[in-house]
């Protein structure tokens, strides 16, 4: 049977004094669309949903200005835990001194991009209600959009109430990374991530969901549906969001400036926390050990091979792994593959936790008629064990119209190590909430 953390106050912490939101300003004259990195998928998902890559302008400006990226440290086996932890506070401290006074810029104005997917049904026979569902997801650091495609080929098994599915991608990650490599800062907010979702959901996805193809570059929508979206939603849409750790932060930060959008919120273990004591100590080890990361292999299958041997991916479910090593890889012209998320960009994303902080103080203010569903690891280790406390107070920051369900299989990377449960839950809430009984079928 699933459980769940009942109800717990929150102790008391002091303010950490979010700062405003920065709003968004259109690049003006014509936006240079630079050389794609990808290719068309010709894959699709279950033999039914047709898979495309699109891409939009990120937020304009940057709340944080240009500064060069820093070097990462030379990797070695002789570093202690200690060390580890040493590597991820410099960053953490370097990161910090650029937002010590609230936002670091705000004027920084280059060109950067969002790539994100598109799954819809190719069945041109399909009927799509009046406002039907549109899956929103958000990918957790260091891995691409196409993370999610393990669990989605589970849930449309299961549900068919989903008309349309978006899959983001931040503008460091992914071929994200591939089409803004040269113009990435040395730091980066998570509020810029939360912009730049609001600026895809208001100014970007199409009215309707559309069977015939969509160009690569999506259309700015006129002036008078983005206003319309943001006093009173979609016209023809019902939103509901997914997002993991760092992805569902951002969605949740964007949703407490943009309610009207967002229907329902389904939020995996997201990082949405104050990091005190042992979490603290946790999070600089994790920063550290990103800078350590490999990032090379001589092709993929030697790529494949590697990760098979790690126990840190070896618990991930096959096929997510096999996604990985298809999406989050590219060939980096020298005859080997490499990561598409930098370490030092994934490192760097990891060590600005001011807007993570920012959102836990304002989630009691997030809009009641947005239900909650968090979804939260289980597994028996020392991490997790860490974490029940934070977790007990984090998912009930907001006790109205929220609910809470752990996975015993799972650590934090949810959708990795357990997307067969991840997706029956997320059926489940769908077809509790959207009033259509679920299929016979269970996986």
């Amino acid at each position: 049977m699933p459980s769940s953390f009942p109800y717990t106050p929150t102790t008391h912490r002091t303010s950490v004094k979010p700062r405003p939101w920065v709003p968004l300003k259109y690049h003006e004259g014509h936006l240079e669309i630079p050389p794609l990195p990808f290719k068309p998928r010709t894959d699709n998902l279950l033999g039914v949903y047709n898979i495309s890559t699109h891409i939009i302008p990120a937020a304009n400006p940057r709340v944080t200005q240009n500064i060069p990226v820093p070097e990462l440290p030379p990797r070695s086996s002789k570093r202690t835990e200690s060390d580890i932890k040493k590597l991820g506070l410099e960053l953490i401290e370097q990161q910090d001194r650029q937002g010590e006074h609230g936002y670091s810029g705000g004027t920084d104005e280059r060109l950067l991009w969002n790539c994100v997917n598109r799954y819809v049904n190719k069945d041109r026979e399909a009927k799509y209600r009046t406002k039907g569902i549109t899956l929103f997801l958000v990918h957790g650091t260091g891995f691409s959009k196409e993370v999610w495609e393990t669990t989605l080929c589970y849930l449309l098994a299961v549900c068919g109430l989903i008309d349309e599915i978006w899959s983001w991608e931040s503008v460091q990650h992914g071929d994200s990374a591939l089409l803004n490599r040269q113009n990435l800062s040395g730091s980066f907010d998570w509020t810029d991530n939360a912009r730049d979702i609001a600026n895809f959901l208001i100014h970007y996805m199409p009215e309707g969901v559309e069977r015939s193809s969509l160009p690569i570059q999506l259309h700015r929508l006129p002036a008078s549906i983005s206003g319309s979206r943001q006093r009173s939603g979609f016209s023809s849409r019902t939103l509901v969001v997914a997002g993991h750790s760092f992805g569902g932060c951002s969605a949740t930060l964007a949703a407490l400036h943009f309610p009207a959008l967002f229907s329902s919120m389904i939020l995996l273990d997201p990082m949405i926390d104050t990091f005190a004591g042992s979490l603290w100590e946790h999070i600089q080890f994790v920063i550290g050990r990103t800078l350590l990361r490999r990032q090379h292999w001589p092709s993929r299958e030697d790529a494949l091979r590697s990760f098979k041997s790690s126990p840190f991916f070896s618990a991930w479910h096959p096929n997510v792994l096999r996604l990985y090593v298809d999406h989050g890889l590219y060939e980096d012209g020298s005859g080997r593959v490499g990561l598409k998320t930098h370490p030092i960009h994934e490192a760097i994303v990891g060590a600005n936790l001011q807007a993570s902080r920012e959102t836990w103080e304002l989630m009691e203010k997030l809009d009641e008629n947005i239900e909650l569903l968090w979804i939260l690891p289980g597994k028996e280790n020392r991490e997790v064990s860490m974490m029940e406390q934070a977790f007990k107070e984090r998912v009930w920051r907001r006790p109205a119209n929220s609910s809470n369900i752990i996975i015993k299989s799972s650590d934090h990377l949810i959708p990795h190590e357990s997307p067969e449960a991840l997706a029956q839950i997320i059926a489940d809430f769908l077809h509790r909430k959207y009033g259509v009984s679920p299929r016979q079928s269970k996986l």
